[in-house]
């Protein structure tokens, strides 16, 4: 067979979007720098792999809050670390930390959302952070972006809050907790971007805060003038007014020659446990494996409508914008939260509130080591393989 024709091209649409992708095998798992083709890496199955996963212990990574760690907040089950994400055209190649180093030396990596973000931020620092040695690396926490500094490699890979992207009442330093009912500044988003300009990868989210109420309160007038006033707007024209807005400033204000772009879709929460069948449970308490059966896809109750604008309004800018698809294989992993084995006003829950997790469940965020290193897994493959 012709060498070249060894690497099949398979086109993909990812809702609307595809993504390119090197080195992907429709019958060679190897992993081939010098081949190129188009493989669709969120489409696969969630394979049990105890050899290579997780990739780090949570009790190895210096700079993980307790916040993400389940285990050390009490989870007495750990499979939920042995799981392996498996595209079914290709494989992914293998994390390196120092190889990822070396292809961020000298830039700034940077993370723009919620504390979905926080996780997957979180997440990186602890994949790459053993390949340094204790006098190279730091974590700066005292403002925002929050910031992991690794001098060898003169690289930051950053997290900045900005859950809505536009200007809002949550945004630092007044941020408090995700029981606030937010107000936005629909078309403010200047004082937030100029913090991004300078990065050399931009990843961006913003979900979870959207879908906390049926409508999103838009404020009347500025915060630095001292206004109050809002109207309510139903969530899905507001998100694409915002969206529009984002977009907007990107293709003025990021020099797409430099800066790689990324938007992660929706990261699902499983409150419902009757969407994979389990009258008997409890939101995703006590979950200990993923749905298996990946060939239809479920509804775990993702704001599909969301989903698709963000897709669209990304297609239909005039610059790169790469669409991670996380939504999808994240709704398997039902089992990944951290549950009733969280920080609560800085302290782990009692007892009792342990036995309610229907009200003290956390079925929106992820435990680290976790799901969000695969999500950063498939940024790597992208990173690695582009110049």
């Amino acid at each position: 067979m012709n060498a070249s024709l060894h690497c099949i091209s398979v086109l993909v649409m990812v809702t609307f979007l595809s993504i390119s992708f090197v080195g992907c095998l429709k019958n060679d798992k190897k992993y081939h720098r010098n081949k190129v083709e188009e493989c669709d890496i969120f489409a696969g199955e969630w394979v049990l792999d105890n050899k290579t996963h997780p990739l780090y212990k949570e009790d190895e990574c210096e700079f993980l809050s307790q916040w993400s760690a389940c285990l050390k907040n009490g989870r007495p089950d750990s499979l939920y670390l042995n799981w392996r994400w498996q595209p079914r055209e290709c494989s992914l190649p293998k994390f390196k930390a120092k190889h990822l180093l070396k292809k961020l030396k000298g830039k700034k990596l940077m993370f723009v959302g919620d504390s979905i973000h926080n996780n997957q931020w979180q997440s990186l620092v602890c994949l790459v952070e053993s390949a340094v040695s204790p006098s190279q690396k730091s974590v700066d926490y005292s403002g925002y972006p929050q910031v992991f500094r690794i001098k060898k490699y003169n690289v930051t890979i950053e997290f900045y809050w900005a859950p809505y992207l536009v200007e809002s009442s949550v945004d630092p330093p007044k941020f408090r907790d995700g029981k606030t009912t937010a107000v936005i500044m629909a078309e403010s988003i200047a004082k937030h971007g100029n913090n991004w300009k300078d990065a050399d990868y931009l990843i961006f989210d913003s979900y979870a805060w959207w879908i906390k109420h049926p409508t999103v309160r838009v404020l009347q007038g500025s915060f630095e003038e001292g206004d109050t006033k809002y109207v309510e707007i139903e969530r899905h024209i507001i998100f694409e007014k915002v969206l529009r807005t984002w977009a907007n400033w990107v293709e003025e204000n990021i020099d797409h020659k430099r800066t790689s772009i990324f938007f992660s879709s929706a990261s699902p929460q499983h409150y419902r446990s009757l969407d994979w069948n389990n009258p008997n449970g409890v939101n995703c308490a006590s979950e200990t494996t993923p749905i298996l059966s990946t060939s239809m896809p479920i509804n775990v109750g993702t704001d599909r409508q969301i989903f698709s604008i963000a897709a669209d309004v990304i297609r239909s800018m005039k610059v790169k914008v790469h669409f991670l698809n996380i939504t999808s294989l994240s709704e398997y992993r039902k089992e990944a939260h951290p549950s009733v084995y969280i920080i609560q006003d800085g302290k782990l829950l009692t007892p009792k509130q342990k036995s309610n997790p229907a009200k003290y469940a956390d079925c929106v965020h992820w435990c680290i080591p976790g799901l969000p290193d695969t999500w950063n897994e498939l940024l790597y493959a992208y990173i690695v393989t582009h110049s």
